[in-house]
């Protein structure tokens, strides 16, 4: 099956970035939220970003233009019916994006495939909201999307073959690496990453080295790009903690369980950089 025209739910940091690669890539893309101001804030900063390319002569005035065209926004779901691929990118709450998916199910013709974007959640919960759980498939992107090469295309007992061939030709089209992994989770990467997380949290909790010691130390020793309470506080101390109760209890792994320090932060509001303030303070 060939894409030809694709969409995204949810305006988020992730939403805007599959949209804007989308759209770059040559797609007409169709994005929505429940919030008008989400859907012009991340238009107004593709805008703001084409122009300054078009500025350092990456990009003319003719492919500025040509990327806009493809960017279309809506608030009503309706629209998506015009869709061969939808990708859901919402909170991740496996409860709203059983809504998303049931809504997209009785709106979209049956061609349509349905992705989501869910970093951790089980995949065959979320498609089972359909009567197409055939055309579901996760596409997990990483953030940021412009800059991360990787798409963990996840394949659930119902997913088709040619459901999984479309979603890897539509990643591969992006300029993106697109691996096949099963519907476990966290996937590879997460199921990974929130194990390394969660030791270094409790080497900080221990007294074995300060944040700022373990981040130096990963940056410096591994050659990560940064440490891990950088990367904590960009992808949302809350978040973090929802994801690792999520991967700790489904696959009964007390090593990645949340902890009591990062609970505690998230009490305080001190979730990262969204909030000003986590392991470091932010301007």
């Amino acid at each position: 099956m060939q894409i030809r025209k694709a969409g995204v739910v949810g305006c988020g940091t992730m939403g805007r970035g599959i949209a804007e690669v989308s759209a770059r890539a040559g797609y007409p893309m169709l994005i929505s939220d429940t919030q008008k101001e989400a859907l012009d804030r991340a238009t107004r900063a593709l805008g703001v970003m084409l122009t300054r390319e078009v500025r350092t002569g990456k990009i003319d005035e003719e492919t500025k233009s040509a990327i806009l065209g493809r960017f279309k926004q809506t608030m009503d779901m309706a629209d998506f019916s015009e869709c061969d691929l939808v990708i859901e990118a919402v909170v991740e709450d496996i409860e709203v994006k059983k809504s998303v998916f049931a809504a997209l199910d009785g709106i979209c013709p049956e061609h349509t495939i349905l992705a989501t974007n869910t970093s951790c959640l089980s995949v065959t919960e979320i498609g089972s909201a359909t009567r197409r759980q055939d055309k579901v498939l996760g596409l997990h992107f990483f953030n940021p999307v412009p800059l991360m090469k990787l798409i963990e295309a996840v394949k659930t007992d119902s997913t088709s073959d040619d459901t999984l061939d479309a979603g890897k030709t539509f990643g591969e089209s992006l300029g993106k690496t697109v691996i096949t992994v099963p519907d476990t989770p966290g996937f590879i990467v997460n199921r990974l990453l929130f194990a390394y997380l969660s030791e270094a949290v409790r080497m900080l909790e221990t007294g074995v080295a300060t944040a700022e010691e373990i981040d130096r130390a990963v940056v410096l020793g591994l050659n990560h790009p940064m440490g891990p309470f950088k990367l904590l506080d960009f992808v949302g101390i809350d978040i973090a903690c929802h994801m690792a109760e999520y991967i700790s209890a489904n696959l009964k792994a007390p090593h990645i369980a949340r902890s009591a320090l990062l609970d505690k932060m998230v009490a305080e509001n001190a979730i990262g950089r969204k909030s000003g303030k986590g392991f470091y303070k932010y301007g």
